[in-house]
């Protein structure tokens, strides 16, 4: 069933360890003149409403920011985090890690416009589903929050949050899928932009 009509919210995910990357804050690290935030923030030019989960920085737009608790709980706990944050709640969040800078605002619009069900998730060219590059509804993300006595959010894997959603895979078109996770991934987008 295809959710009604509604708000969609965006989610930028910021505060990964970067461990290959030797711990550098990877929303500041830049490629083509802009950060891979300012990146990720044009993407969802078109979303009106955008959380950031990791530390507060400046940034080109409006956002509200927040933080998984205790931080460091990995991409779930940091995108249950980010839904606390909207003023309004939306029926979709674009989820969207901040280390992949060749997601355009066209590759979301491909996303809502594939949604049905639970929601939309970006293919590698493999065919792997990037969790963090997703459009998904929010009642679904709220049913299959951890609800147990004691059960933590802190260590969920995305793929256990979103297991049992049915999500239309879209595939990626070109290099989108691509991410930043180490400097030698760095350092070869920066050559293939010729920056």
């Amino acid at each position: 069933m295809t959710p009604a009509p509604g708000p969609v919210g965006g989610i930028v995910l910021t505060g990964g360890g970067a461990a290959r990357l030797g711990g550098a804050e990877k929303a500041g690290v830049e490629v083509g003149g802009r950060t891979l935030l300012e990146h990720a923030l044009e993407a969802l030019a078109d979303v009106a409403e955008v959380v950031v989960v990791g530390p507060e920085v400046a940034t080109t737009r409006p956002v509200t920011f927040r933080r998984e608790d205790p931080p460091g709980g990995g991409p779930a706990a940091a995108v249950l985090a980010g839904l606390t944050g909207f003023v309004r709640r939306p029926r979709l969040v674009v989820v969207l890690a901040v280390d992949m800078p060749l997601v355009t605002a066209g590759t979301v619009a491909r996303l809502l416009r594939a949604v049905t069900g639970d929601g939309a998730i970006l293919l590698d060219p493999s065919g792997q589903q990037q969790y963090l590059c997703a459009a998904y509804s929010v009642d679904a993300l709220e049913r299959h929050r951890p609800t147990e006595e004691g059960a933590a959010e802190h260590g969920l894997p995305m793929r256990r949050l979103v297991a049992g959603l049915e999500l239309v895979g879209v595939p990626a078109a070109g290099r989108e899928a691509e991410d930043v996770d180490t400097w030698a991934d760095l350092r070869r987008l920066r050559e293939a932009e010729g920056r």
